[in-house]
């Protein structure tokens, strides 16, 4: 049997989570950029890339996944256990190499980019190994890192992303009014955020009917898990006067968006309800910051002085706010959008950035446990419009009792 190192498997009809022209511009964007440098061919190889200039997000599982841009050309590479899928879902041509010897990866890229080119590719995604395999099977003339100009292209977010994006926030919406419905007493933490999931998954189904669905979740923790933003699930049982944390991640199409909420299980004590209201002051206060002309930094700074003046900076545990769109805990998000100190991008009208200041007190003081809030605010010409509707605070968030 003669087997190909590479072929063209197509069948059915394409199914893009944005329209043509919306990749379209995308790939205008990174082809001027590409010009300008002296770029001849692009090799992307991160999940969050390939995602945002052709909309095919990948599931590795150890294989390796790429996609090549030229002046021309847009051509998803994909292994055979994918068949036609990466097709359907990715705008442009898509090329299935097989695995009956090894780098046919390669040498399905090289079909394409062919040799001696000057070569974009993503520095801070591609492993030792693979540049060097990409060294040899395309000798490149010259290696240009294109992270961080792809990721600037990121952070501005296109009319049809923001959409997406308030879609999403509104689905979160729908998973933390399911939680506080299910919550009560005695409850396991799974249980309470299987109710949240269950509520998003359906949302998003009904609301796109035509997408992929993977990746959506919830995480809800109770009272010392909830001294950190991203522990998982366990099975401890919720009490009277517990401290909780919900954190709804709905996926849409490669785009994720989050809501977190701190809240208190029938009855809050004034040690923790000092602390809560604090919390909440700086992240009004941090929203308010949110506008163009702003950087990154002067935010960050300006809510550590907020909380050292209530002798509260010592317990922040990570920075303010990220940024959102194509993300999630597999692959990142764009670090040149983050409120940390050493930060210094600004502001600007197409970005997208979350507020969520975070209080951790530890278990041997009053009031201990994790605080946050959570809003996703798109940044606009005269400030931000702040998506997030669930509201926050311990008027609405001490449920029952």
């Amino acid at each position: 049997m003669d087997r190909s190192d590479f072929y063209r498997f197509h069948q059915g009809e394409k199914q893009l989570p944005f329209d043509a022209q919306e990749y379209e511009a995308r790939l205008k964007i990174l082809r001027a950029h590409m010009a300008e440098h002296g770029i001849d061919v692009c090799v992307f190889t991160s999940m969050h890339c390939v995602a945002y200039y052709c909309g095919f997000l990948y599931c590795s599982f150890g294989r390796p996944y790429a996609l090549v841009v030229s002046a021309g050309e847009c051509i998803s590479f994909s292994a055979g256990i994918d068949a036609a899928q990466p097709w359907r879902r990715g705008f442009g041509d898509n090329i299935t190499y097989t695995d009956w010897q090894r780098d046919n990866y390669w040498r399905a890229i090289r079909s394409v980019v062919g040799t001696g080119k000057t070569v974009g590719f993503e520095a801070d995604h591609m492993t030792l190994a693979q540049k060097a395999q990409m060294d040899a099977f395309i000798m490149p003339v010259e290696s240009v890192d294109v992270s961080a100009a792809s990721m600037r292209q990121r952070m501005f977010k296109s009319p049809a992303e923001i959409a997406l994006i308030k879609a999403g926030a509104q689905v979160a919406d729908t998973g933390a009014y399911a939680v506080r419905e299910a919550l009560k007493v005695g409850l396991r933490e799974i249980d309470i955020a299987m109710a949240g999931r269950d509520a998003m998954e359906l949302e998003i189904a009904a609301r796109f009917p035509d997408a992929e669905y993977r990746d959506t979740w919830m995480w809800f923790q109770s009272g010392p898990n909830t001294d950190g933003a991203h522990n998982a699930l366990t099975a401890r049982r919720v009490q009277h006067g517990d401290i909780l944390s919900l954190n709804s991640f709905p996926m849409i199409s490669g785009y994720y968006t989050a809501l977190e909420r701190t809240m208190f299980l029938e009855a809050v004590d004034p040690a923790s309800l000092k602390v809560w209201q604090a919390n909440v002051a700086a992240h009004e206060y941090g929203m308010s910051l949110l506008k163009p002309g702003a950087s990154c930094a002067e935010v960050t700074h300006k809510i550590n002085a907020f909380f050292a003046e209530r002798d509260l900076l010592q317990y922040r545990t990570f920075g303010y706010g990220h940024s959102f769109g194509i993300l999630s805990h597999y692959y990142g998000r764009e670090a040149g959008l983050e409120l940390r100190e050493d930060v210094d991008t600004v502001l600007a009208p197409g970005m997208v950035i979350s507020m969520e200041p975070m209080l951790t007190i530890p278990q041997t003081q009053a009031g201990a446990g994790g605080y946050r809030e959570h809003d996703i605010l798109v940044i606009t010409e005269e400030g931000h419009e702040n998506i997030t509707r669930y509201p926050f605070g311990p008027d609405f968030n001490v449920i029952g009792g």
